[in-house]
């Protein structure tokens, strides 16, 4: 596989700049490995696939209000600070993006709500990385809350409104640390979830921070030469249970979303069982990749070139997943983050 194996021409009118409302009417494109059938339903219809004894995994992650905007001292130059995760709490240090990040050097101080709040560099990562120590002790996560915007993707051409707090959030999310949804997840809403327990399937909860590695460009042609950055997850015992259950008794295990593809392959035993673990994985999956866990995947329509629709390829079939895009163009399905969905079975 080469990246250009990838690459697509997508209209930017069908770009989602807002989720469907409700969020389960959103469109379902269904497609079957072993026939390569595609039909075309509303999400609220997955529960017609689901049958007793089935699980499905779902990623837990929060996203956090993580884009701050200040000034620097002195100049007063506008600067946005793009948290992406917490490396010492104790001494408050965080790895960011800057941006303008040529006015942001080693030193530089930037002030945020009425310079109540600052933070100061100490380290350059990359050309727009940054390493910054904030004055503020406290859990940065609730100040975040507070005076941070919500971190939407940048294809999407709008500023965060109040109401993308709750639109960028799935009914899962409890614990907090991501920069991005787990969009697959936005789909589902609370009287699905008591409609598919009514119906005998089990949720398993597990849980993956998705810093942007996941969407960072691949820059190489040949596969084999990315490195993806490292995600920590999770794995409850309680959720390793429910899945391995469904694994012994020959149903299937549903995976909602591409981190929770992530969490569930990294994590799996040598037989084939999903084990309870913390831990970080940098899990690089792209065609050809035997699914250990895995057996029906939910997921969005990915960018062109993008990990996400590599890992997607891999399991449906790079063939097969690229002609069901050219149909979903064809047929105006809304794309990425707040796009419609699919279910691959």
């Amino acid at each position: 596989m080469k990246l250009s194996d990838f690459r697509y021409p997508l209209p930017r009118n069908l770009i989602a700049k807002f989720p469907a409302s409700p969020r389960d009417a959103a469109r379902l494109m269904v497609l079957d490995r072993k026939t390569e059938k595609i039909e075309h339903h509303r999400f609220r219809d997955i529960i017609d696939y689901f049958e007793s004894g089935d699980s499905l995994v779902v990623n837990e992650t929060q996203v956090f209000q993580a884009r701050l905007f200040g000034h620097k001292e002195k100049t007063r130059a506008h600067i946005e600070v793009f948290l992406l995760r917490e490396l010492n709490h104790e001494e408050a240090i965080w790895d960011a993006i800057v941006d303008p990040a040529r006015k942001v050097r080693i030193g530089n101080k930037i002030y945020f709500d009425d310079d109540k709040l600052w933070c100061e560099v100490i380290d350059n990562t990359t050309s727009r990385g940054r390493t910054v120590r904030f004055n503020y002790k406290g859990d940065l996560y609730k100040v975040c809350e507070r005076i941070g915007a919500m971190p939407l993707p940048q294809y999407i051409k709008r500023d965060a409104t109040v109401k993308d707090i709750e639109d960028y959030q799935t009914i899962f999310a409890r614990h907090i640390g991501s920069v991005a949804a787990p969009t697959a997840g936005l789909h589902f809403t609370p009287r699905l979830i008591k409609q598919l327990e009514k119906k005998g399937v089990k949720t398993a909860p597990i849980t993956l921070h998705l810093g942007l590695g996941s969407f960072r460009p691949v820059e190489v042609e040949d596969l084999h030469k990315h490195k993806m950055d490292s995600e920590y997850f999770e794995v409850p015992e309680s959720s390793a249970k429910i899945v391995n259950a469904s694994i012994d008794a020959k149903c299937n295990v549903y995976v909602c979303g591409t981190s929770s593809a992530r969490a569930a392959e990294s994590a799996t035993t040598a037989d084939g069982h999903l084990k309870a673990i913390k831990m970080w994985t940098d899990k690089f999956i792209f065609p050809p990749y035997d699914f250990r866990v895995t057996d029906r995947m939910i997921t969005n329509f990915h960018m062109p070139e993008s990990t996400l629709l590599m890992l997607v390829s891999a399991f449906g079939g790079r063939d097969f997943i690229m002609n069901a895009y050219k149909t979903a163009i064809k047929m105006g399905y809304r794309f990425y983050s707040y796009g419609d969905a699919m279910l691959i079975i």
